[in-house]
């Protein structure tokens, strides 16, 4: 994974690394197959306690409801989830710092529940938060972004936005990965980036945001560092024939299109809506 950052340590290494959580910055790409939206900022990112974040809507959502944060399933304070498991509705105080489109922060938001998390099939967490939509742009002018019901495309040009290091990545969708696995977690139909996008330790659950459209395509979560086969911080690619491939240096994000259907009146999480595929408990 894209390492959740735990503790004071984490942070003076990246430091020293000369990459600074309290400044905006952009990695821009050479590959890209179009150019960066201007369009594209922090606004309606967040930081959390170890991983990035982002306010999100379904494109079904109301202006009264209780808004959603999205991030990954390997970032919930609970814990990475267990292969198979799936935490729905389970209660939750956990905060989360907003960002305007400058990438200062402007904000608390806080949670009400885990609405859904999970590392199986996807690497994904939904919180639920006290207030809604309507609540937060009246306070901070600030606007959720829209979680895209179709699934991107190879060759988009795309945007990781980082609300933990307030930096944004620019490189485009290389292709897909039909199983992407890692240790004991396995993901299916993976986002794989073009070299560009070299992300790290704290990016986990940025949004991927499609330059064109200003909408969250994808939920960023790992990499390979090391060149490993199938090990922590080390996914391989599993062909659909089992062909395996090791791709050192590669990160990856997971797509969540798939979160529309399962998104209710309410923003409820309803995993026997039609068309919703996530894994149930």
């Amino acid at each position: 994974m894209n390492k959740p950052l735990v503790g004071a340590l984490l942070s003076v290494l990246f430091l020293g690394a000369g990459v600074a959580p309290a400044a905006a910055s952009t990695a821009t790409s050479p590959d890209r197959t179009e150019a960066r939206a201007a369009a594209v900022t922090f606004a309606g990112t967040v930081a959390l306690s170890n991983c990035s974040g982002s306010v999100v809507r379904a494109p079904s959502s109301q202006p009264g409801d209780p808004a959603l944060v999205l991030s990954n399933g390997h970032c919930l304070e609970t814990g990475f989830p267990d292969p198979g498991e799936v935490v729905l509705n389970k209660s939750s105080t956990r905060s989360f710092t907003l960002l305007n489109a400058a990438g200062s922060g402007v904000g608390t938001l806080r949670a009400s529940k885990i609405a859904y998390g999970t590392m199986t099939d996807t690497d994904v967490s939904l919180y639920q938060l006290t207030r809604t939509y309507a609540q937060i742009e009246s306070s901070y002018g600030i606007k959720a972004l829209e979680l895209d019901a179709v699934r991107p495309a190879q060759g988009k040009a795309i945007t990781v936005v980082s609300g933990y290091w307030k930096r944004t990545y620019s490189c485009a969708v290389d292709g897909f990965a039909y199983r992407l696995k890692e240790g004991v977690w396995t993901w299916k139909d993976s986002v794989r980036y073009t070299s560009a996008c070299q992300t790290i330790g704290g990016t986990s659950g940025s949004p991927v945001i499609d330059n064109a459209t200003g909408k969250v395509v994808a939920v960023n979560n790992t990499g390979n560092e090391d060149g490993q086969r199938c090990t922590d911080n080390n996914p391989c690619e599993v062909a659909e024939d089992g062909t395996v491939t090791v791709r050192k240096g590669i990160n990856y994000a997971q797509q969540t299109y798939t979160l529309v259907p399962c998104i209710g009146a309410g923003n409820q999480i309803d995993l026997n809506r039609a068309g919703c595929a996530l894994p149930k408990p």
